[in-house]
């Protein structure tokens, strides 16, 4: 049984410019930089609570707001997903991964298809995304806003998402063919 069957975006690669391009987020978004991205294919929403249940059994222990099928799971560390990667590749015969943060940032700005908007699919928050002042502090089910150019959903705000990288104060030295950056760094943050 594969939870993700039929809900695999394929993006096509390109170059971008990857980092803070309004120049309203913090120094570990810049400098902005060219990267260059190969094809590769990303879940149209963040994995849910369903989706995790099917493939590890139950919730993770440390899920909150809980019965809510199709929100995203939550409260995971990056080692919970990678058991979670490899049950699910052992039992689907596939393989899934977890996107390099250039990728990722890449198919949130919309691809090849972006309208250089600010957030997500939209320069308006309250079409593409929950966020503190219109949650209520807790995840919604995912595709209830707006999608981006590519058909993705909630690339920008209900909840964190983890990416293959390792965390660095800046993009001094990150690569620019949008592997994942695994040296050096914050090794207990990605």
């Amino acid at each position: 049984l594969d939870p993700f069957h039929n809900l695999m975006i394929h993006i096509k690669g390109g170059v971008f410019q990857m980092g803070d391009e309004h120049g309203d987020l913090e120094d570990s978004c810049r400098p902005v930089h060219d990267v260059k991205i190969k094809d590769f294919h990303l879940c149209k929403h963040p994995v849910t609570q369903l989706q995790w249940r099917t493939i590890m059994g139950a919730d993770p222990p440390t899920l909150q707001f809980k019965s809510c099928d199709n929100c995203p799971v939550n409260s995971v560390n990056w080692d919970d997903v990678q058991v979670f990667i490899k049950k699910l590749n052992e039992k689907t015969g596939k393989h899934y991964r977890l996107p390099t943060e250039a990728e990722w940032e890449y198919a949130a700005r919309g691809g090849l298809a972006s309208k250089k908007t600010k957030y997500a699919g939209s320069d308006d928050i309250e079409e593409v995304a929950w966020y503190m002042d219109n949650s209520g502090g807790k995840p919604h089910p995912v595709m209830q806003k707006k999608a981006n150019e590519l058909g993705l959903y909630d690339m920008s705000g209900n909840v964190w998402e983890w990416c293959e990288d390792i965390w660095h104060e800046n993009y001094e030295g990150a690569p620019e063919d949008g592997s994942p950056w695994t040296t050096d760094g914050d090794q207990s943050i990605r």
